[in-house]
């Protein structure tokens, strides 16, 4: 039996036992901390050091041991790493408040992750992104403020200013590893009485997941790998793109069982990012069908951020084009779902991964189809949550036909077909373990492309497993 054959069946069986828990969707408000929301208390507040006594503090410690397990000839890694914050939101007055958080992480044991593997030559991948992909020799010395912003709440409207958390489709925290994605600018929310909402936001910060420091939007880009040009020359945009950073807006519709989404991101001087989304529910007597589609639309603006096609982040006649769809049934303890996502032949679709994960219904922890065109994904989830106990357990498994990885006009890194499985527990304390919570990942991903004898194109990416163990403690 291939190892195909044996997932497949680990899937069927899995079914009726066990159920998926995810990331958090991108649908959801942010929740790093624990959710406090001071009420407006004018009348008690005297001077300024009442602000703060009647505002509420939010604590974060968090422990986090990934092990990656490559082919025997090529390097494995671990590494266990700790850390905490603290997060103080003020008391609110006459609707205005404001947060403050910052936090620190330590590597306590496991690979230098400085070290490149010796038969390929290639960099850590995962692990480093626990602590910080700008220097993987820091162990210590990674401490970072996160939030600093002024706030104004009434009504249905929420205007922030400053260094704040976000979650949409294009700029969201990311998946997992120890600390978010951070962005700093404007972001206004708008919520009606009856079924409308909308957002917009003013972007020009970044702090990405896995880094300790702030930069400006134009200089994110390229803080992470930046794989090849369209032409297969190495690409070296960071810290030369222009750009005055990102206006971004939403406008959402929900009624009945029917919710539309309309999403632009447009980042001056490289591209504007269209997302249309459209979701439907349907009850029936056994629970709920389901059911979306999504169409995402790129096109170059101004030079590409340099008029230099090496320093480029996109070439400046690009565009993208991708489309996605599914459908489901789910109860009060069960999801299953299945997902499609065509990339076209058009271009790559691009996002810098310092911003956030891939928006597709068929993503799932631990890889992206970001940076690649002529994409098909297929993907089977199963989610499940006990009635009565607080733990949820999950399967997943997706086919991703990719194009050859030497294609570098529509494969950005080098990334072969592949297949993929991860399973997930998680696992919430009650009692006197209260404010606990325990996370399992385990992946598996298998190569399906031709690599060209080359193992630079296998190391991090296919044939390879990885664990996870993750604890948190929130108050």
């Amino acid at each position: 039996m291939n190892q195909f054959s044996i997932w497949l069946s680990v899937l069927l069986l899995g079914l009726s036992s066990i159920a998926f828990a995810q990331h958090q969707e991108l649908s959801e408000q942010p929740a790093i901390w624990e959710k406090k929301s001071p009420t407006d208390s004018a009348a008690s507040i005297r001077n300024l050091a009442d602000l703060f006594r009647q505002g509420t503090i939010s604590g974060h410690f968090r422990s986090f041991v990934m092990r990656t397990n490559n082919e025997q000839t090529l390097r494995d890694y671990q590494t266990w790493a700790v850390g905490g914050g603290i997060k103080l939101q003020t008391a609110s007055l006459h609707g205005f408040q404001a947060g403050i958080s910052g936090f620190f992480i330590y590597n306590l044991t496991g690979s230098d992750l400085s070290l490149p593997d010796p038969t390929t030559q290639q960099s850590n991948r995962y692990e480093v992104g626990l602590y910080d992909v700008a220097n993987p020799s820091n162990r210590t010395d990674l401490d970072r403020l996160e939030e600093l912003y002024l706030r104004y709440q009434r009504k249905g409207l929420t205007l922030t200013l400053g260094k704040q958390l976000l979650n949409t489709p294009f700029i969201n925290l990311q998946d997992g590893r120890m600390r978010p994605t951070e962005m700093e600018g404007f972001w206004g929310e708008w919520k009606s009485k009856s079924n409308w909402q909308a957002r917009i936001g003013f972007l020009y910060g970044a702090s990405p997941r896995g880094t300790v420091r702030w930069y400006s939007i134009q200089n994110s880009i390229g803080v992470y790998s930046m794989g090849l040009t369209e032409s297969g020359l190495k690409a070296d945009y960071a810290g030369q793109i222009q750009s005055r950073g990102i206006l971004l807006n939403n406008l959402q519709y929900q009624h009945a069982n029917w919710k539309v989404e309309f999403w632009n991101q447009y980042t001056d001087n490289l591209f504007n990012s269209l997302l249309l989304q459209v979701e439907r529910e349907k009850k029936i007597r056994v629970g709920t069908l389901f059911a979306g589609a999504q169409w995402i639309r790129q096109d170059a603006t101004g030079t590409g951020g340099q008029s230099d096609p090496i320093k480029q982040y996109v070439t400046p006649n690009w565009s993208s084009q991708a489309f996605g769809f599914r459908s489901g049934w789910k109860n009060q303890h069960w999801e299953t779902s299945l997902n499609y996502t065509r990339i076209t032949k058009k271009g790559r679709y691009l996002m810098p991964r310092e911003w956030g994960r891939d928006p597709f219904f068929t993503f799932l922890a631990r890889e992206r189809n970001e940076g690649l065109g002529d994409v098909h994904a297929l993907v089977m989830k199963a989610q499940y949550r006990a009635k009565k106990q607080p733990y949820q357990v999950g399967i997943a498994l997706g086919q991703y036909q990719l194009p050859d990885v030497l294609n570098h006009r529509l494969n950005k890194y080098g990334m072969p077909s592949y297949r993929q499985l991860n399973v997930d527990l998680r696992y919430r304390f009650k009692g006197t373990w209260k404010g606990l919570d325990m996370q399992l990942l385990y992946l598996y991903k298998q190569g399906q492309g031709d690599t060209h004898g080359s193992q630079r194109y296998v190391i991090n990416k296919v044939n390879m497993s990885q664990w996870n163990w993750v604890l948190n403690f929130q108050f």
